[in-house]
Parts: C-alpha cells; structure tokens; sequence
C-alpha cells in the first residue's frame, strides 16, 4: 500500500531532473570567488562556520572604525566647524529631512522600526554618516585624530535606547553599557513599552566654553534618531561632572 513517503519519492523523482538543470544555469552566472567560498561552508562544521562569520565580523568592524577615524580626522573639527554644524542643523525634524529629500514619506512611523537604506536617499546616507562622524568627534575626538576643541571641564552623556537599535550606535569607544527596562507609555498607542529591553549609555566627555559640545550631541544625535533609531523619544542627559573616574 502506498505510503506518504513513497508518494514523496515519486515526486522528488520527477522533480530533480528540473531543479538541477535550474541549478547549474543559475550557478553559471555567479562569481567564482562567490563559489568557492560557498562550496568551502558547505564542508565546514557547524563551530568552523560560527569562527569564521565572527572574523568576518571582526573584521568588517575593524574596516568601519579605520574608515571612520579617517573620516574624523578629515572633519579636521574646531569650534567654528562646530557653530556651523549647528547653525546648518538646528532644530531637526523629521517632516524637514522627508521635505529635503533625505528622508522617503515610506519611513516606518516614529516608535517602531529602524529606519534602513531603503527609506533614505543617498543625500540622507551621507547626512547620517556625518552626523555619527560628528557625534564621534565631540566625544572622542583630540588632536590625535584631528580634533581641536578647547574643553574645559567633564560631564557625562547618558543615552537609552531599545537593544535591538543599539547597534545604530555600535560605532561609540570608552561607554558604559547597561541593561534597563523601560516603561515608556505612547499617548497614541504607537510604541508602548511594557518592561522592554532597554540598552543604557554612559560615556564621559569634555566640554568647552558655551557648552557647545552638548548642543552638538543633541543635534547629531537627533539626526542620527530621526535617519536610523527612530524612536519618537530618544533619551539622552548631560551632566556636570565634579569628580571623574577615569584615573590614569
């Protein structure tokens, strides 16, 4: 009596001529290298995959942070390449930015998705990346990579954000990273957050006269929520810093 594993055979029997002719001509039109490196997985075990994507890993991470203290020490940033920055950026929106074209009107809504290359024009890629490179620099940046700002006294930059976005910020050195559950309530029933996973980011910085730096960070910041996080709250608080331990 027929069984269903018979009727399978049967059909993988008619079905397998078909595929593999679709496979070969498929194959034929990719690219060696691509092959090779396709054929080498297939022989790997399960640990050998899992080392080599966390290289892979590795690797592109190490390109993006090369990449980008070129791009800082470019910025060649000082306090009037500062004012500019905010005089050319200050406030941000987001009906602004889809007005400007760097934003499409098919963004997910405030509150729920990242917001991908697809859903920016290249103008907003690039607008995204300087405001990171910004962001970078008022933190992190000193004459070692180009950065010349006169900063006169510490505070502390807290930021929260769901996990699943933190890697928008993956690009931050010397943070404190925290787990937190967050508890935000949408008025308009968008975002609710009932104990979400929430990811906390402290990271020290020097300020300088006018507290410029921190008006630069909220900027950059909201640029890079409103391009890339998009919450429609991003928490972020700077504080004075009377006593830092930080310790050389």
């Amino acid at each position: 009596m027929t069984n269903i594993e018979g009727i399978v055979r049967s059909i993988n029997r008619e079905l397998v001529p078909a595929f593999e002719e679709k496979l070969r001509t498929a194959l034929a039109g990719c690219d060696r290298e691509w092959l090779i490196d396709q054929i080498v997985r297939l022989t790997l075990d399960a640990h050998s995959l899992q080392e080599m994507d966390r290289r892979s890993i590795v690797e592109a991470k190490a390109r993006a942070r090369s990449e980008r203290m070129a791009r800082v020490h470019d910025l060649a940033l000082d306090r009037a390449g500062l004012e500019r920055f905010l005089a050319e950026h200050r406030p941000v929106e987001r009906d602004a930015l889809i007005s400007s074209g760097h934003l499409l009107p098919a963004a997910p809504e405030k509150g729920t998705a990242l917001v991908t290359a697809e859903h920016r024009s290249p103008a907003g890629d690039a607008l995204l990346t300087q405001a990171k490179d910004m962001l970078f620099a008022l933190l992190f940046g000193d004459e070692s990579n180009g950065t010349r700002l006169e900063r006169i006294q510490q505070e502390l930059l807290t930021m929260a954000l769901p996990r699943f976005k933190s890697g928008a910020l993956d690009f931050m050195q010397a943070s404190t990273e925290l787990s937190a559950a967050g508890t935000w309530q949408d008025p308009d029933s968008v975002s609710n957050d009932e104990r979400a996973d929430n990811v906390l980011l402290e990271v020290e910085f020097g300020e300088i006269d006018g507290e410029l730096v921190g008006h630069g960070i909220a900027t950059a910041l909201s640029l890079i929520n409103n391009l890339e996080v998009n919450e429609q709250v991003l928490y972020a608080r700077m504080i004075n810093v009377e006593e830092t331990t930080l310790i050389q």
